[in-house]
C-alpha cells in the first residue's frame, strides 16, 4: 500500500532517455553545486538536475529539458565562462522525445511479454492456479520495486528496466522451487485424511525456507558489492548504480514474495475446490476424533485418581499412620493355630490357582507328607529278582 500510494503522488523520475532532454557533463572539480545551478539558469534553463559526478569527468552532470540547439550552445557556452572551463571539455548528449517514448513503449511490451510466456509456462508446467499465484508474486515485486524509486526518487532509466527484467526471472525461479515442493508433498493428498492442502503447502515452504534464504544472501552479496563500488568510485547516476540498485531491491522482494504471497495465494486457490473442502472436513473430524479421546483418557485417569484418593480416607487409622499390625504368632517358626487347619478358600480345589489335594475333597491334612513303608514281601521279591 506505502508503495501504491507513492506512485500516485511522487511518481516515477525518468531519465532523458524515456522523456528526451539532453545531458552536460564536464570537469570543474572546484566548483560548487550553487555555481553550476547558476549557470545553467543564466542561460535561461529552468528545472536542470545537477548532480556531482566521478571517473572520467570528476566533475558535474546536468539534465535539461529537451532544448533546441541554440538553447543548447548557449548553455555550454554560460557554463563555460561562468566555471572558467575550455568549451570543448563539456560533453552533451541530447535525447528526443519521440526516441524517449519508444524506449518506453518497448520496455512496456517486454514486461507483458514476459509475464505472458511465464503464465503460460506454469500453467502447461504444473497448473494453472499455479501460474495465477506466481503471476500476483510478480506484480508484487513489480510494486515493490517501482514503489522504493518512487519513495527514494531514484530515476529510472534502460538499465533499470534490464535489472528489472532479471529480478522478475529470478523471483520466479525461487517460486518455481517451492511450487516444485509443493506439488511433490501434496500427490495423493486427497488419498487420505491427515493433512490438507494448506499444511501440505506449509511443510514445503519449511523444507525450502533454508535453500531460499541461503540463495538470496549468496546472490546479493556481488550486487551489493556491485552496488557500493559504483557509488563510491563512479558516483550517483551511472548506469552500473542504477542496474545494482534495481536488483538489490528485487531480490529481496523477490524472496519475501516467494514465501508470503505466491504460496499463501496457491493454497487459498485450492482450499476453495470442493474436493479439497472436503478434505479439510475429514481432518477436522479425525482432528476431533483424537481429541476427544484424549480427553476421554483425561477424564479417565483423573477419576481413578480421585477413586485412590477416596480410598485412601477411608483407611484405618493404623494404615493412614503408617502402623502395621504386629504378625509375630505368624512367623515361620511357630505352628499354625488349630483354626488354620480348617478348610478354607484357598484351599479349595481350583480355586485361586491351588492344585487339589490327594486327600480327601476339602480336609487339610494335620501332618507332613510321609512316603509309604514297602512290605516284606516287596523286599523278598526284589532280593530273589
Amino acid at each position: 500500500m506505502i508503495s501504491i500510494v507513492a506512485l500516485l503522488v511522487r511518481g516515477l523520475d525518468f531519465s532523458v532517455d524515456f522523456k528526451g532532454g539532453a545531458i552536460f557533463q564536464f570537469p570543474a572539480s572546484s566548483a560548487s553545486l550553487s555555481q553550476v545551478q547558476t549557470a545553467v539558469s543564466d542561460a535561461g534553463v529552468t528545472g536542470a538536475i545537477v548532480q556531482k559526478a566521478q571517473g572520467q569527468y570528476n566533475g558535474w552532470q546536468v539534465q535539461t529539458k529537451a532544448l533546441t540547439g541554440p538553447q543548447t550552445v548557449s548553455v555550454e557556452n554560460s557554463i563555460a565562462s561562468r566555471l572558467g572551463i575550455n568549451p570543448n571539455s563539456i560533453t552533451t548528449n541530447t535525447v528526443g522525445p519521440s526516441w524517449g517514448s519508444q524506449i518506453s513503449t518497448k520496455a512496456l511490451e517486454a514486461l507483458i511479454a514476459f509475464l505472458i510466456v511465464i503464465v503460460l509456462y506454469l500453467s502447461v508446467a504444473f497448473e494453472w492456479k499455479m501460474a495465477v499465484a506466481a503471476f500476483v508474486a510478480l506484480l508484487h515485486d513489480l510494486v515493490i520495486a517501482t514503489g522504493v524509486y518512487a519513495l527514494a526518487g531514484f530515476q529510472v532509466s534502460p538499465a533499470t528496466v534490464i535489472g528489472l527484467l532479471t529480478i522478475l526471472g529470478y523471483s520466479l525461479y525461487d517460486t518455481v522451487v517451492v511450487f516444485d515442493k509443493v506439488r511433490e508433498n501434496t500427490a495423493g493428498l486427497l488419498g487420505g485424511a491427515r493433512t490438507t492442502y494448506s499444511q501440505a503447502a506449509n511443510l514445503a515452504l519449511n523444507q525450502t525456507l533454508v535453500r531460499s534464504i541461503n540463495t538470496s544472501l549468496i546472490a546479493l552479496l556481488p550486487v551489493t558489492s556491485i552496488l557500493v563500488v559504483a557509488i563510491s568510485l563512479l558516483g550517483t547516476g551511472n548506469e552500473l548504480e542504477e542496474l545494482a540498485l534495481v536488483l538489490f531491491v528485487g531480490m529481496l522482494s523477490g524472496t519475501y514474495s516467494s514465501i508470503f504471497i505466491a504460496t499463501p495465494v496457491l493454497a487459498d486457490l485450492k482450499e476453495r475446490e470442493p474436493q479439497y473442502k472436503a478434505l479439510a472436513r475429514r481432518v477436522s473430524v479425525r482432528a476431533a476424533g483424537g481429541r476427544a479421546a484424549k480427553k476421554a483418557v483425561a477424564k479417565a485417569q483423573s477419576g481413578a485418581r480421585s477413586q485412590t484418593v477416596a480410598s485412601s480416607a477411608e483407611l484405618p487409622s493404623a494404615q493412614l499412620t503408617g502402623d502395621e499390625p504386629d504378625d509375630s504368632e505368624f512367623t515361620d517358626d511357630a505352628a499354625p493355630p488349630a483354626d488354620e487347619l480348617t478348610t478354607t478358600a484357598s484351599r479349595v480345589p481350583g480355586v485361586a490357582g491351588v492344585p487339589a489335594s490327594r486327600g480327601t475333597p476339602g480336609t487339610a491334612r494335620s501332618g507332613p507328607r510321609q512316603q509309604p513303608r514297602r512290605s516284606g514281601s516287596s523286599e523278598a521279591a526284589l532280593g530273589d529278582g
